[in-house]
């Protein structure tokens, strides 16, 4: 008589291997999208992985049960309820609102890719988040917004500061003039 159903079964080292890689990318991303990919072409998935690398993304397709074992091991919220029919992560570890903005065109060109949602940080995303997240100017941008409001103030203070010694010497050469008539 047997009893295979008294003991559980041993996961397979190459299943664990796949859980503890998830698991790491989740926990050094910066945030993570799901979307669903039914229906496209593996050249399509290419397109779109070649759009994510400027903003230092990788879109991966997993198991929906290892990728929810990892999700798990990792201790984060609010992805497991996207992992239903066929899907891809992508783990941005770079500039996210450009990741957000190249899956949002990537689905605009390809019908098939539905963004279903997302992490970033703590914070549980919903596609309309996502959305939200791709209208944001790039970090790139962000950085030179706040460069240029940095440097307004101090144009403006050092044009008052070579003010006043210009006004001195015209107001002084004025009184020399004065003083010779």
């Amino acid at each position: 008589m047997s009893d295979t159903g008294t003991h559980a079964r041993e996961p397979r080292a190459d299943k664990v291997a796949v859980v503890e890689e998830i698991a790491s990318k989740l926990n050094n991303a910066r945030a993570i999208f799901v979307t669903e990919y039914r229906g496209m072409s593996v050249p399509d998935m290419a397109d779109i992985r070649t759009a994510l690398r400027p903003t230092d993304a990788q879109h991966v397709i997993y198991k929906n049960t290892l990728a929810k074992r990892a999700i798990e091991a990792a201790g984060i919220e609010g992805l497991t309820e996207h992992l239903t029919g066929p899907n891809a992560l992508t783990f941005v570890y770079g500039d996210v609102a450009g990741a957000a903005k190249a899956l949002r065109e990537a689905s605009k060109t390809q019908p098939l890719l539905v963004i279903k949602g997302g992490v970033l940080g703590d914070a549980v995303l919903s596609a309309d988040d996502v959305k939200a997240l791709a209208d944001l100017p790039s970090r790139d941008v962000l950085l030179a917004m706040f460069a240029g409001a940095l440097q307004a103030p101090l144009v403006k203070t050092a044009g008052l500061l070579s003010a006043l010694p210009r006004n001195f010497a015209y107001g002084l050469s004025a009184l020399i003039d004065k003083q010779a008539a």
